[in-house]
């Protein structure tokens, strides 16, 4: 593996890559709050030494720093599929599969939705997760996913943001063992925990759940983008998603029944005792999912 730095609008990305540089490329998306340490073993599993793999820091997490001290400290849903397209971009990369869960399941879902011809295959979480942010910021959800996104709610107030500041390893943690009641591996998440001392960390995650529910302004470059994702558009790109079934933040609930939001292959498997991050609690699986992706768009 070697790290290596990319430029693009709002970033200096960090990416750690394993593979030649022409190779089969495939980008690995993380999540909140985690970092590239989900993806350690299901690169163990999925490297061939013949596939580019490359798995990035999202803004606010580890060495990706903003490239200017006045770039909008964004967390939206935008920026995260535009860093994607962009890193694309600066890669040489026409097109990769991608790969993501939480926030970086969104990002990948954003690239999918918006710019399909560069995306070879998508294998994501949580079924269609692109917000519907006029209709989350009205409408609640049922009682126990309410009661499950306390930290969103957290997240939103003053206090939350300075709970945040001062708590922000501590907070991690229990989301991590309330999220995956069956695994906890203290040495990962010390491992993982550092990417949370970027100096953005905080602005970018507040940002991006204060801007979900329509409580803080988008960046303006990228209201043309947010338009069109207001517009929930379908998904042209064979799609293989995937939900553990103890996930305790987004139950297999909220992947149901979303087959319609997919006009090229979907299909929707659920890994029994998996809780909400599947590839650092199933490493094994989400390879297979990789792999018989690979297959299908091969």
């Amino acid at each position: 593996m070697k790290m290596v730095t990319v430029g693009t609008t709002s970033l200096e990305m960090a990416v750690e890559q394993t593979g030649p540089d022409d190779g089969e490329p495939i980008v690995l998306l993380h999540g909140f709050p985690y970092d590239p340490r989900s993806f350690d073993g299901v690169i163990e599993k999925i490297d061939d030494r013949t596939r580019r793999i490359l798995v990035p820091y999202l803004r606010g997490f580890g060495p990706t720093r903003y490239r200017s001290a006045h770039s909008f400290r964004s967390g939206q849903q935008a920026a995260l599929g535009r860093d994607v397209l962009e890193l694309l971009d600066a890669m040489g990369i026409e097109r990769a599969t991608l790969v993501g869960y939480d926030w970086g399941g969104r990002a990948a879902s954003v690239v999918a939705a918006l710019w399909p011809h560069r995306v070879r295959g998508l294998v994501c979480a949580d079924g269609y997760p692109i917000q519907n942010i006029a209709k989350s910021s009205t409408t609640p959800g049922d009682v126990e996913l309410e009661h499950q996104q306390w930290y969103q709610w957290y997240f939103n107030m003053d206090r939350g943001r300075a709970g945040l500041e001062k708590n922000r390893k501590a907070i991690a943690e229990k989301l991590w063992r309330l999220w995956s009641p069956g695994w906890f591996d203290g040495e990962v998440f010390d491992r993982t925990a550092q990417s949370f001392e970027n100096p953005d960390f905080v602005p970018t995650v507040v940002h991006s759940y204060r801007h979900r529910y329509g409580n803080a302004a988008g960046d303006p470059a990228l209201e043309p983008l947010e338009r069109r994702l207001a517009e929930q558009p379908k998904i042209a790109v064979p799609t293989i998603g995937f939900q553990g079934e103890d996930d305790r933040v987004n139950s297999p609930l909220t992947s149901e029944g979303k087959e319609e939001m997919f006009t090229a292959h979907y299909e929707r498997r659920l890994l029994p005792g998996i809780g909400h991050c599947a590839p650092q609690e199933a490493p094994e699986a989400v390879a297979l999912i990789i792999q018989d992706a690979l297959r299908l768009t091969a």
